[in-house]
C-alpha cells in the first residue's frame, strides 16, 4: 500500500467471507486452528504447497525449513505445513536473518521453502541432496536489453542459485516462472470459493 494509507485498517475494512487473498485476521486465526475452519488459505503458500504435492514429495514427516517470517509467505507457508493432512502433517523450523547457523538448518531440510528476498542467500552447498526447493523470492538485480522488444527489462533473481542448485535439489522452482503463475491460480480457486459461499452452495 501506498506509505499514507493504513494498511490494518483496509485489511480489516474487507469481508473476512470475500477475502480470497486470506490475509484478514479472521482468515489468519482461521488458517491457525485449519482444518474445515480455514475457509481461504492465502494465495502463494497454498500455491507452495499443491507444487510440492504435485511434484510428488512425501509431506509427512517431513522436515521443511522455511526462510523467512514474512505474513504474506513465511508464517502461513509454516502454519500449511503444520497441519494435519494431504500435503502437510510436517516438522516445521522457520529460520530468518537472527538465525544463528542458517546453513545448518537449511542443510537438514526434505523441503525448503526460501522466501526471504535476498538474491542468492542460499548456496547450493546449503541443500540436501534431492531436496524440494521452493524459491519464492523474486528479486531486481539490474536491468537487460529485451531480444524480443529491444526495451530495457529488469533482470529478475531468485533466493537460491538457480543453474548450481538445480544440480543438487531433487526438484526446484525457477524464477520468474515456478511460485508465481501458483499464486494466481490459487487466487482463482479462492475467488470461484467465495462466489460459491456468498450465492450459498
Amino acid at each position: 500500500m501506498p506509505k499514507h494509507i493504513d494498511e490494518k485498517k483496509v485489511l480489516n475494512a474487507i469481508d473476512p467471507d470475500k477475502d480470497v487473498d486470506g490475509f484478514h485476521p479472521v482468515n489468519v486465526g482461521r488458517l491457525m486452528i485449519g482444518g474445515k475452519e480455514a475457509k481461504f488459505l492465502p494465495c502463494t503458500p497454498a500455491g507452495i504447497q499443491e507444487l510440492i504435492v504435485r511434484a510428488g514429495f512425501e509431506t509427512s514427516g517431513a522436515e521443511v525449513v522455511v526462510v523467512g517470517r514474512s505474513n504474506i509467505v513465511g508464517k502461513p507457508i509454516a502454519n500449511i505445513m503444520l497441519q494435519k493432512g494431504r500435503g502437510a502433517n510436517s516438522t516445521v523450523t522457520i529460520v530468518h536473518t537472527g538465525t544463528k547457523n542458517l546453513e545448518e538448518h537449511c542443510k537438514r531440510a526434505d523441503i525448503l521453502i526460501v522466501a526471504a528476498g535476498v538474491p542468492g542467500l542460499v548456496k547450493p552447498e546449503w541443500i540436501k541432496p534431492g531436496a524440494c526447493v521452493i524459491d519464492v523470492g523474486v528479486n531486481r538485480v539490474g536491468e537487460k536489453k529485451s531480444e524480443k522488444t529491444g526495451k530495457m527489462v529488469p533482470i529478475l533473481k531468485g533466493d537460491v542459485d538457480f543453474d548450481a542448485a538445480k544440480e543438487i535439489a531433487g526438484a526446484i522452482t525457477p524464477v520468474p516462472g515456478g511460485v508465481g503463475p501458483m499464486t494466481i491460480t490459487m487466487l482463482m480457486k479462492n475467488t470461484v470459493k467465495s462466489a460459491k459461499l456468498a450465492a450459498g452452495l
